[in-house]
């Protein structure tokens, strides 16, 4: 049944994307920066990236504007480039698990840009929501510094990761016009090639080509697996599911993305499970389900 196939390519696609905390973090075992990484997934993504918005937009009619265009690069910019290279640099501090968490407390920012920008009222439910979210993430930093014993790291690592949930947020808000008129696969390709260009120029200015030849094969096959696994999979797959079962329902069974890091950062990379974090867990889910539904 089509219903049933869309509800399991949601379920995919959100644990194939969970895993790329997971590749971030077993990448820096290895000493590499999060320039270099973040580098070198675009570029293994970037071919991809290029033939799926040239695919999908091949028998389009609409031309796109410079206005399109403009928009085009500055949303790939910012919630693209800028918000993974954030989420990178904070990974470096943070569990996969509690980054994992404070990305998924992305509606509420929506929530809070829409009442702002668009002058749209919240209700005493969003509000309720994002009071349970934002205490659960709490109760994840106080298990993240129970077993590192750096507050300030967490702190920093929490921050940036933070900025890098905000930043996608705004990209969440200025590109629903942009794929009602474009489609979503051809304006994620084109966003996505835009971040992909930016990262390669970013690397290229820091530091020198010789640094990316010289790394260990471990980081080159990390930064291959993230980017077919975890950016362009997750890409077509969420495409299809919501063709399949709308918007909706994906965003529901994404649900199951930031228990989906802490299972895999238990099992590959060790990260202690404890009865705080998944009671923070559960606040987060509980409050962005809240906060997504149509009644908040």
């Amino acid at each position: 049944m089509p219903a049933n196939r869309g509800v399991l390519l949601a379920f995919l696609a959100s644990a194939a994307f969970s895993m790329k905390a997971i590749f971030v973090k077993l990448a820096y075992l290895h000493g590499v920066d999060a320039v270099l990484l973040l580098a070198l997934r675009m570029a293994f993504s970037l071919p991809a990236l290029l033939a799926a918005a040239w695919w999908s937009g091949r028998n389009s009619e609409m031309r796109l504007s410079p206005r399109d265009w403009g928009n085009i690069v500055f949303l790939g910019f910012v919630g693209y480039y800028l918000s993974s290279l954030l989420d990178f640099m904070g990974l470096a501090y943070i569990s996969a698990g509690l980054e994992r968490l404070i990305l998924f407390l992305y509606p509420t920012v929506v929530v809070l840009i829409s009442v702002y920008m668009f002058g749209k009222s919240i209700t005493r439910r969003a509000i309720f929501a994002m009071i349970l979210s934002y205490a659960g993430i709490g109760i994840a930093f106080l298990h993240d510094i129970e077993i590192t014993g750096d507050q300030q790291a967490t702190a920093i690592g929490g921050g940036l990761v933070f900025l890098c949930m905000i930043t996608y947020a705004i990209y969440l808000v200025g590109s629903g016009q942009m794929m009602s008129r474009m489609g979503s696969t051809r304006f994620a390709g084109l966003a996505t090639s835009v971040a992909a260009i930016a990262c390669l120029i970013h690397f290229a200015i820091a530091n020198p080509l010789v640094e990316a030849i010289r790394q260990p094969w471990q980081v080159y096959a990390y930064a291959a697996a993230m980017a077919g696994l975890s950016t362009i999979l997750p890409i077509f797959l969420t495409a299809k599911a919501i063709q399949l079962v709308g918007a909706a329902k994906v965003s529901i069974v994404g649900s199951v993305g930031p228990v989906a890091t802490i299972f895999f950062g238990w099992l590959f990379l060790g990260e202690a499970v404890s009865l705080e974090q998944m009671a923070g867990a559960a606040f987060v889910l509980g409050g962005v389900m809240l906060v997504s539904s149509k009644k908040a």
